[in-house]
């Protein structure tokens, strides 16, 4: 928590709530003092490298989090992996390596790949695969309520047992499709059921015993599991993406609530997709841009300012226009660094300081946040023009929240990283083939990450812009 914040949270903070359908303000279960706040977010399921739509919630809770600390909540990120899935054994079989191998490569090329953007790890990332006692757990209280039953080693939710059912997407339950296709239909007391456990199949190489028979859970059951065993129940926000909140968000609702006879969460908290043209970003539809080529083109800091550009309910569109607009915006603040001197900031410009941190307590609002942030430094610029230099802090202390007040120190030492010499070589490429036009679009690419090419008898070099 930076310096000067006071350890008591005062600041009324304001979600979107899914399933009251409007605003609710965060009262956390354990106010403390310290005010404690436990997030869980639905991460990946590892069956190959993530795209760059998979990396926005992982920056909307972890920028949350940081938000969250700033105010001073004392906050518990939890995101999981999915490492047990359909999805993973149908990847692996053709590749011809075990499911679990192949769920190991791919959750070490994910941390990876998120490491890329610079914003740490969450407190905890529980695997599915290591959640199983737990998740058996679960199960066995939802059969011995009556809400759930084994069928020739298949365990079933009774969808109709929980009156509450629909709640969270706002679905009449009869128009409801869980979208397990013909798998099991046979052994369902009901069509709406969905699996909390499938037993094993022929070409399924990862399983676990359990009462019922071997096989391994469903993947709703692994969330509800996962987030009690780590924050318990009726923690203070559950996160994911919209394109969640049915089946698999209702499910782990419906799961806890007739297993504990409580809410799982107090707030359900979604993001919008990423799009490209028309469409979400999706390996189904083959649109996707992953996020380790997204790092390599935009650059980190254009990235993040990209993902906080929009706000966090919204889509938000991943194209060319985009990342221009995110690497001007790089170079603005790169270019306010440089008028800045280090130490307090002037008085008048406390209250621009109060509505970014209102603006983040709003629901989450980081475009106008954004917003904010720009219009204190049309006024530091105007400042310095009349020859009143700037001090920095609350400047560097708000771009914090963000991971982004390293772009204040454009002028350090640093070299280049790798995705910049990459582009430098790739311009060297272009330049050998005479192909002028996209070696000078390599150097405004460069340029938007705050490097100019210097061409010299020795070769070309990078230095900062």
């Amino acid at each position: 928590m930076p310096a000067g914040v006071d350890s008591c949270a005062v600041r009324t903070i304001r979600l979107h709530d899914t399933r009251s359908g409007g605003a609710k303000t965060l009262e956390p279960r354990d106010p403390g003092p310290p005010a404690r706040v436990g997030i869980y977010a639905c991460g990946p399921t590892v069956y190959g490298p993530i795209h760059v739509g998979n990396a926005r919630p992982f920056v909307v809770y972890s920028v949350l989090k940081r938000f969250l600390e700033h105010e001073g909540y004392t906050t518990t990120f939890v995101a999981n992996i999915t490492d047990v899935n359909d999805k993973i054994y149908d990847a692996a079989r053709p590749a011809g390596i075990p499911s679990a191998q192949l769920a190991r490569e791919m959750t070490a090329r994910y941390v990876q790949d998120t490491d890329g953007l610079g914003l740490g790890r969450p407190d905890a990332e529980p695997l599915a695969g290591e959640t199983i006692g737990p998740i058996v757990g679960l199960i066995e209280a939802l059969i011995e309520s009556g809400h759930a039953y084994a069928a020739e080693g298949d365990v079933f939710f009774r969808v109709r047992s929980d009156p509450q059912y629909g709640s969270l997407s706002h679905r009449a339950v009869d128009d409801m499709d869980q979208g397990e296709g013909v798998e099991g239909a046979g052994r369902k007391e009901d069509p709406l059921d969905f699996a909390l456990w499938k037993a094993q199949k022929e070409g399924e190489d990862t399983a676990w015993d359990a009462p019922w028979g071997r096989g391994r859970p469903g993947w709703h059951i692994e969330c509800s599991a996962m987030a009690e065993e780590l924050l318990g129940v009726g923690f203070d926000i559950h996160g994911g993406g919209n394109d969640l909140v049915f089946p698999h968000h209702e499910n782990e609702a419906a799961q806890t609530r007739s297993a504990r006879g409580a809410e799982l969460a107090s707030i359900w908290m979604h993001n919008g997709m990423l799009q490209l043209g028309a469409e979400k970003m999706a390996k189904s539809v083959g649109n996707i841009a992953p996020l380790s080529e997204a790092l390599a083109d935009w650059g980190r800091d254009a990235l993040l300012l990209f993902f906080l550009s929009g706000h966090y309910r919204q889509p938000l569109q991943f194209d060319d226009a985009a990342r221009d607009r995110a690497r001007a915006s790089v170079r603005r603040l790169r270019d306010a660094g440089r008028r800045l001197v280090p130490g307090p900031s002037p008085a008048e410009l406390a209250p621009l300081r109060e509505h970014f941190l209102d603006s983040l307590a709003d629901d989450f609002n980081t475009p106008a946040a954004l917003a904010v942030v720009f219009d204190w430094v049309s006024e530091a610029h105007r400042r310095a023009d009349r020859g009143a230099p700037t001090g920095d802090a609350d400047l560097r202390e708000l771009l914090g929240i963000f991971a982004l007040d390293g772009l204040l120190d454009a002028d350090d030492d640093t070299g280049p990283d790798a995705a910049a010499l990459e582009l430098l070589e790739r311009r060297q490429a272009a330049r050998a083939a005479r192909d002028f036009a996209e070696a000078d679009r390599l150097r405004e690419e460069l340029a938007g990450l705050g490097w100019q090419v210097r061409d010299s008898a020795d070769g070309p070099r990078l230095v900062r812009a």
